[in-house]
C-alpha cells in the first residue's frame, strides 16, 4: 500500500484532469472514482441490474450498458430517487476505492475524485487537493468541453459543495484559472516532490513509533 495518500478533487470544470494526468506522467498511480464508479455499473453486475428493476429498462441502452443521460435526468430533480441510487452505489463505489488504495504502490499515490469532499470519501487521505477555478470560468469551460446549455452546467455546479468550502477544506490548492499549461505543469512538480517528503516523513515517524 502506497505510504501517502492525496485527494484530488476540484468542481466541474476545472482541470482536475489535467493535474491527474500530469501526477501521472510522473509515474503516480491514480485511482480515479469516475472510472470505479463505472467498472459498478457494468453490464450484468448487480448493481445495475437493481437499477434497471427500479427505473425500468428504458435506463439501458442497446449493448446493455448503462444509459448515463436518462438516469440522470431522472434523478438530478428527485431527491428520493437520488438517495435511492447512492444508497445502492456509495457503498460499492467505497469497498472497490478502499481496494485499489490498499492495492496501490509507490511513496505516494492519488485519489482522484469529483465528489471526494461531498461523499466524505476525504476522510481516506492524508492531504486534500484542490484545482480552484471561478464558477464563471466553470460554467464557460463545461458549457464549451460538454456542448450543454448554461442552466444545465449551473445545476451541476449547484449539487457541488460551494467553492468557498472547497478551499477552505484543501490543505493544498493549484489555482487554474489561466488554463497556463506550463505553470500547471511546475505547481504540479513542487508538489510532487512535496509529497514525496511528506510520504517518506511519515515512513520513518510510523518507523519510530513501532520502535
Amino acid at each position: 500500500m502506497a505510504k501517502y495518500i492525496v485527494g484530488l478533487t476540484g468542481g466541474i470544470g476545472s482541470g482536475k484532469t489535467t493535474v491527474s494526468n500530469m501526477f501521472a506522467d510522473l509515474g503516480i498511480e491514480i485511482i480515479d472514482a469516475d472510472i470505479i464508479a463505472r467498472q459498478v455499473v457494468t453490464p450484468n453486475s448487480e448493481a445495475l441490474t437493481a437499477i434497471a428493476q427500479h427505473f425500468g429498462q428504458e435506463i439501458l441502452l442497446e449493448n446493455g450498458e448503462l444509459n448515463r443521460s436518462a438516469l440522470r435526468s431522472k434523478v438530478f430533480a428527485n431527491d428520493d430517487e437520488k438517495k435511492w441510487l447512492n444508497a445502492l452505489l456509495h457503498p460499492l463505489i467505497r469497498q472497490s476505492i478502499l481496494s485499489a488504495l490498499s492495492a496501490a504502490s509507490g511513496d505516494y499515490c492519488i485519489l482522484s475524485a469529483p465528489l471526494l469532499l461531498e461523499n466524505n470519501l476525504h476522510v481516506l487521505v492524508n492531504t486534500v487537493l484542490v484545482v480552484d477555478v471561478s464558477v464563471d470560468t466553470q460554467l464557460k469551460r463545461t458549457c464549451r468541453r460538454d456542448n450543454s446549455d448554461q442552466q444545465e452546467v449551473n445545476a451541476i455546479i449547484n449539487s457541488q459543495i460551494s467553492r468557498e468550502k472547497r478551499i477552505g477544506l484543501a490543505n493544498q490548492v493549484i489555482d487554474n484559472e489561466s488554463a497556463d499549461l506550463q505553470q500547471i505543469k511546475a505547481q504540479v512538480t513542487t508538489l510532487h516532490k512535496h509529497y514525496q517528503n511528506q510520504a517518506k516523513t511519515d515512513d520513518l515517524a510510523e518507523q519510530s513509533f513501532k520502535k
